[in-house]
Formats: C-alpha cells, sequence, structure tokens
C-alpha cells in the first residue's frame, strides 16, 4: 500500500489497523455528497454572464414532460454515481453508476434534441475522464489513483450541476422520483 508522504511501510511506527481504505472511502463519499449537493441545490442560479434560456412556447407538453423526467432520471443517477465508495472493491458499484448515468444523459440528449449541448458535451466529457480514472485504480489500486477518481467524482459534479442548472430553467420541479 502506498503512503501519502512518501515514506515506505517500515517508517511507519503506528499499528496497521486496516482503517487507511475506510479513510479514502469517506473522503470520497464526503467530496462527492459535497459537490453533488452544491451542483443540485435547488436554490442555483445560473453563472455569471450567462443568461437562462428561454422556455420554447412551441414545445409540446408530452416533450417536456419526458425532458423534465430524463432530467430527474439523471440527478438520480450522478446522485448514486457521486455517493459511491472508492476503493478497489467498489470497481463494479463506479461502473455500474457510471454506465447508468451515461444511459440518463443519452436519453436526456435524444429527447432534448439538441438542447444545452454545451453542458452535455462538458459532463460527456468528465464521465470519460471519470471512466479512465476508474479503469486506472481497476489496474493499479492506489492512494493516487483513489484520488483520481475523487477528483474526477468532483468534474462530473460540477459538469452535471451545471446541465442540471440549465435544464430547470424549462423543468423546474425536476425532481428524483
Amino acid at each position: 500500500m502506498s503512503r501519502v508522504d512518501g515514506q515506505g511501510e517500515d517508517m511507519d511506527t503506528r499499528p496497521q489497523t486496516g482503517t487507511r481504505p475506510a479513510w479514502w472511502t469517506t473522503a470520497a463519499v464526503a467530496l462527492g455528497a459535497g459537490l453533488l449537493a452544491v451542483a443540485c441545490s435547488s436554490g442555483s442560479t445560473p453563472a455569471s454572464g450567462t443568461s437562462p434560456s428561454a422556455t420554447p412556447s412551441a414545445t409540446p407538453t408530452t416533450t417536456t414532460s419526458v425532458v423534465c423526467q430524463d432530467a430527474a432520471n439523471l440527478r438520480t443517477s450522478l446522485r448514486n454515481l457521486t455517493h459511491s465508495s472508492v476503493s478497489k472493491g467498489d470497481v463494479t458499484e463506479l461502473k455500474t453508476n457510471l454506465a447508468q448515468v451515461r444511459t440518463d444523459l443519452n436519453s436526456l440528449i435524444t429527447n432534448a434534441k439538441g438542447q444545452w449541448q454545451a453542458q452535455t458535451s462538458a459532463l460527456k466529457a468528465a464521465l470519460d475522464k471519470l471512466q479512465a480514472a476508474i479503469s486506472d485504480l481497476s489496474s493499479s489500486p492506489s492512494a493516487s489513483n483513489v484520488a483520481g477518481v475523487v477528483a474526477s467524482l468532483g468534474g462530473v459534479a460540477t459538469a452535471g450541476g451545471s446541465l442540471l442548472t440549465a435544464v430547470s430553467t424549462r423543468c423546474p420541479s425536476a425532481s428524483p422520483s
């Protein structure tokens, strides 16, 4: 097991209790929860310099309700992903949750018919980085690879929050069902 401070294990005089993976898991969950809470808060406002797009008056109600349901599904799957444990033993859960986010994002993209392209592209890029970080963790479990997954989860939370903020202009009450 790699040490964060760069010293070898033989220099560590503390007894090995097996709590280090729990610490990383707790840190990852706390970071993910905090980022998702900030990104998905209902009181968020668009970043300065941006303006919310107007709701098209010609959009059929059925299409809007489908897009809003897609947004709610995406919010739920993003929450599940960013609340995943981060350790080698949890790689399968991370991969499963990542796949669900991709599925929900693709559904939103299809039904939104080109809206929010900048935000959906940013989320896709963040998901690609997370997938690479998960692959690194799976093949070589280390503190630096755990940190890479945690950082990538933060990027996903940020990009997902930006997308959900943009979608909220059309679906103000979109919430997980």
